[in-house]
């Protein structure tokens, strides 16, 4: 894994980086090498130059296509083509550290549904989703991530209905899903052309995925973000920890909203993610008695005993 600037530079009082701040600082619950990995992405030249360009071009494709689909059969759809050309943007021009979070997202996605279905007092089955490489992403894994969400809520809730039951908290949680997938940044696409942020290639590849998809896949998918707070509200109802419930941040989901953010709202959806897996794996492991009684473990290995609790 290579070191990013920030971390290569040191500190310099009179110049100081936010990157070094934003890693050093304890209160976004990540392991070490995923905020560096994320930390690293966001300072990225591309980031930094690319973005602010492709971003008004995306959306403004959007609305475009919007347009043009209105003359074009509803169920019209290409699923497969979209995630061959998919992986292959990722495999050929994305950055190791973007590629290696969005395969962590598929796998620390379905341990998040794993978790709740099980401590569910009317457990649900779950279709974990855990893609080895990029590869594997050709098999509509986008797609069926969505589906996965939608179906998941669904068969919980129409259980927990059926049962004349509520969500509420597990006296003790099995924690037995929650793990960190076998992947490794090292193991990424590494070419001459691997340059492009996680915020630039969800950009550019959102208008790509409203036009190979019909309008109702493309609008659950955009709207499966505000799904957040509803995952992070069952969450905290089995944990009996709501405050948690602050690094969650993806609208009501009651609200739809507009399309044209979608790419935005797709990042924020990844960091809640890896933020609510971390605190999970922080709460097995102090189950364990590796975290004391407070219910969490440090940060990282940086983290001092004065380093106080997350809220």
């Amino acid at each position: 894994m290579r070191t990013p600037e920030f971390l290569a530079r040191g500190h310099d009082e009179r110049d100081p980086s936010p990157w070094l701040a934003l890693y050093l600082d304890q209160s976004t619950p990540l392991p070490d090498e995923v905020k560096a990995a994320w930390l690293a992405d966001s300072s990225s030249g591309s980031r930094q130059y690319l973005l602010p360009f492709l971003r008004p071009i995306a959306r403004a494709t959007i609305i475009l296509i919007q347009v043009v689909k209105v003359f074009v059969p509803r169920n019209w759809s290409h699923s497969r083509l979209l995630h061959r050309i998919l992986a292959w943007g990722l495999q050929h021009f994305v950055s190791p550290e973007a590629n290696w979070l969005i395969l962590r997202h598929f796998h620390l996605g379905s341990q998040v549904l794993a978790f709740i279905g099980r401590n569910s007092p009317a457990p649900v089955v779950t279709s974990p989703l855990e893609p080895p490489d990029i590869e594997a992403l050709k098999d509509d894994m986008f797609l069926k991530h969505d589906l996965n969400l939608f179906n998941f809520v669904i068969r919980l809730n129409q259980a927990l209905r059926d049962r004349g039951l509520a969500l509420g908290k597990a006296d003790a949680p099995d924690f037995s899903m929650i793990r960190e997938p076998a992947l490794r940044l090292e193991d990424m696409p590494h070419g001459r052309l691997n340059f492009l942020d996680l915020q630039s290639a969800i950009e550019l590849f959102t208008p790509l995925y409203q036009l190979m998809l019909t309008d109702n896949d493309f609008w659950r998918a955009a709207n499966s973000l505000q799904l957040d707070e509803t995952i992070g509200i069952y969450a905290a109802t089995i944990l009996a920890a709501p405050e948690h419930l602050i690094l969650v941040n993806n609208k009501h989901p009651l609200v739809p909203l507009s399309t044209l953010r979608a790419g935005h709202r797709l990042v924020i959806h990844g960091l809640s993610t890896e933020m609510l897996h971390s605190l999970l794996q922080r709460m097995k492991a102090a189950r364990s008695g590796e975290g004391g009684e407070s219910g969490f473990v440090p940060a990282g290995e940086g983290a001092s005993a004065d380093t106080p609790p997350l809220a």
